[in-house]
């Protein structure tokens, strides 16, 4: 049996979004030269809505991004820092580390993936 995994990131949803930018954005794209560069806009959502993420196991984070990736054990977060909807992992050399699609409805679920390394913020003591 593996362990317990959660996996946070933008609904796939999102893409049929992109999709209506690309269709409602073709008039514009035929309409003036080098018009057709207006669909990078697009493909950069669908790229960054398959790409971005952040996974939590009972051992790590790996937030992965655009571009690249970083692991980063339990023993080196030492808090997270809750700001509106974000949440980041602040490390135990003082640098913060954005966590992708995850949001503050996410930390129950964030506190019970992490094997008991970050407490409920439900406060629910068993």
């Amino acid at each position: 049996m593996s362990a317990p995994q959660a996996i946070f990131r933008t609904s796939p949803l999102a893409v049929l979004g992109a999709v209506a930018i690309a269709f409602c954005a073709t008039p514009v794209a035929f309409a003036v030269p080098f018009g057709e560069l207006v669909y990078l806009v697009p493909i950069a959502m669908v790229v960054w809505v398959l790409r971005v993420r952040t996974t939590v196991d009972d051992e790590a984070l790996t937030v992965r991004k655009v571009v690249g990736h970083r692991r980063v054990p339990w023993s080196e977060i030492s808090t997270l820092r809750l700001d509106k909807n974000r949440v980041s992992a602040m490390l135990s050399d003082g640098a913060e580390l954005p966590l992708p699609s995850v949001g503050l409805r996410d930390l129950p679920q964030l506190a019970a993936v992490s094997g008991g390394r970050l407490p409920d913020p439900a406060g629910e003591e068993s």
